[in-house]
């Protein structure tokens, strides 16, 4: 084998127990020093630099300190070499920081310092061979104990307010380097999200002023944190509609009430409201409960309620308590009226979730579905075509039922809000449901027409009438004849000198079923109620 820049010596082929020898590695290991043997004593009569010839090969620059401590026949241990070499390394590791501070800070005026990514220690003198300095870490340099003995300096001074030192100065409890120290050591009560500094490596000294100023800082800046992250876990909680209110009453309603046996975890979640399963306690007295219960919580800090009081301000039953309350009060409002709602569809007969029991925003009713699967939304019911039809003439029929013989307009009907449960439809969701009388009535009644229109013709189900014809089969007049809607419209709204005439019985007596169920047992129970607490005007 041949090289054109140097003759290789023919390698000589050896076995695998030659290699396992220990003589072999003996001989090798003693022929190795023998060629480093030789460089160092070539080295000493070169005059010419580090720089090493042997073999025509050439021995990289070593470090004068290593080559003496290699040189020196004292040094035995391959660990102090190993160390001065290591130090070597960390030198030129920390001239490459530097370099590269110097070209980041340039000129500003405001630099950054890399110290702290140094890997030498500070004290340590490279260009000196002198075996007498030590090497000090900068962690072993601090006065981690400085606060400690400052603290028990300020103890000693005795209850008359000074103290006499042995060179005769009096230090008083007034005295300014002393409260300076004093307030410096003060700064580590500050909470630990408080950024503060590091003030150990040197003599920090806060006078009054500026110590009150962080202590005020710091306790302002704490208040405003914990309500911040009060404000998100509620606005969080609130969220899911389980604040803490909500979980005391859920409580109270499994344990000391025992209206409930358990409650099981979410059905689904809206943007008004949160649905729990929950199951029934099966001995209950005075009143048949279903085995499955939902459980509708009305979310409590929701900013959709306000957007919503159009539904709610022009509804005789609470003209009188809609106003400027609080979001919680809404909330209850609402939860009162889609209780009053639900009764009204039970009893004209259109399928829709039982009212079992309302506490405040909680509202209990029967589960729809059953074995805790609640029965699926229209739209995700995948209907065969047949039950596409009869689903459409049910929801056509039961709107009819709604308006004539309900006196509600749903207000927010469509396929998301209809469930299909053992072939029937059922209406949910109708805390928005309003009265004829309402003012924008007949706007919500065109669009739920729409809504069901557009689904089912969606689905390509045969002889679907437009949502035009649709309003028309339930009102009675056509929603493009605005004259004769309006006329409708003032027929059916009561007088206003009329609304507190107590001679003049009103379509549905709310006031009066709501007072007799606040006075039922402490669970407050709602019973559905009968013909003479509800007097519903023929179509």
């Amino acid at each position: 084998m041949s090289c054109p820049w140097a003759n290789i010596k023919k390698i000589e082929p050896s076995s695998l127990a030659d290699i396992m020898s220990e003589e072999v590695a003996r001989d090798l290991q003693a022929k190795e020093d023998e060629k480093y043997r030789i460089a160092l004593d070539y080295d000493k009569q070169d005059e010419a630099g580090p720089a090493i010839l042997y073999d025509t090969q050439v021995i990289e620059d070593i470090p004068d300190d290593v080559l003496k401590a290699i040189s020196n026949d004292s040094v035995e241990s391959d660990a102090i070499i190993a160390q001065l070499l290591q130090i070597q390394f960390d030198k030129e590791h920390d001239d490459v920081l530097k370099i590269k501070e110097q070209k980041f800070n340039g000129s500003s005026k405001v630099s950054i310092s890399l110290d702290n990514f140094k890997r030498a220690p500070l004290n340590y003198d490279f260009e000196s061979d002198s075996e007498e300095d030590e090497i000090e870490d900068l962690m072993e340099r601090k006065n981690w104990d400085r606060f400690d003995v400052l603290r028990k300096e300020k103890a000693s001074i005795p209850l008359r307010g000074y103290k006499v030192q042995a060179n005769g100065e009096v230090i008083t409890k007034h005295d300014l380097v002393n409260n300076g120290r004093m307030n410096a050591c003060k700064l580590l009560l500050f909470p630990p999200d408080f950024q503060t500094g590091d003030g150990e490596d040197f003599d920090l000294k806060l006078t009054n002023k500026v110590y009150n100023s962080l202590r005020t800082y710091s306790k302002k800046e704490q208040f405003r944190r914990r309500k911040s992250e009060d404000k998100k876990e509620a606005q969080a909680t609130a969220e899911f509609g389980l604040d803490k209110l909500t979980r005391l009453i859920l409580y109270k309603l499994v344990n000391v009430n025992e209206l409930l046996e358990k409650v099981n975890g979410t059905i689904s979640i809206g943007k008004e409201a949160v649905i729990l399963h929950a199951e029934s306690n099966p001995d209950y007295p005075d009143i048949k409960l279903p085995n499955e219960c939902a459980i509708k919580v009305f979310k409590t800090t929701l900013s959709e309620f306000k957007q919503r009081e159009k539904y709610i301000k022009d509804d005789r039953r609470f003209k009188d308590r809609v106003g400027k309350q609080s979001s919680k009060k809404t909330v209850q409002i609402w939860a009162e009226k889609e209780m009053a709602n639900l009764m009204r569809l039970k009893r004209v007969g259109i399928p829709c979730p039982e009212v079992v029991s309302l506490k405040r925003h909680i509202l209990v009713m029967s589960f729809i579905g059953e074995h805790c699967q609640p029965a699926p939304k229209l739209k995700d019911a995948g209907l065969k075509m047949a039950e596409l039809i009869f689903a459409y003439d049910q929801v056509v029929e039961f709107m009819k039922t709604l308006y004539n013989k309900a006196n509600l307009v749903h207000a927010d009907l469509s396929e998301y809000n209809i469930l299909w449960f053992k072939d029937t439809c059922y209406f949910i969701d109708v805390s928005q449901s309003v009265e004829p009388s309402h003012e924008n009535a007949f706007h919500f009644l065109m669009r739920d027409c729409c809504n069901v229109t557009n689904f089912f013709n969606k689905k390509n189900v045969p002889e679907v009438i437009s949502p035009e014809a649709l309003f028309e089969e339930i009102v009675g007049c056509d929603f493009r004849n605005k004259v004769a809607l309006t006329a409708l419209h003032e027929s059916i709204k009561m007088k206003p000198h009329l609304v507190d005439n107590p001679n003049v019985q009103s379509t549905f007596i709310f006031d009066s079923v709501w007072e007799k169920i606040q006075h039922e047992k402490s669970l407050e129970l709602v019973a559905i109620p009968g013909p003479s607490l509800v007097e519903i005007p023929p179509a």
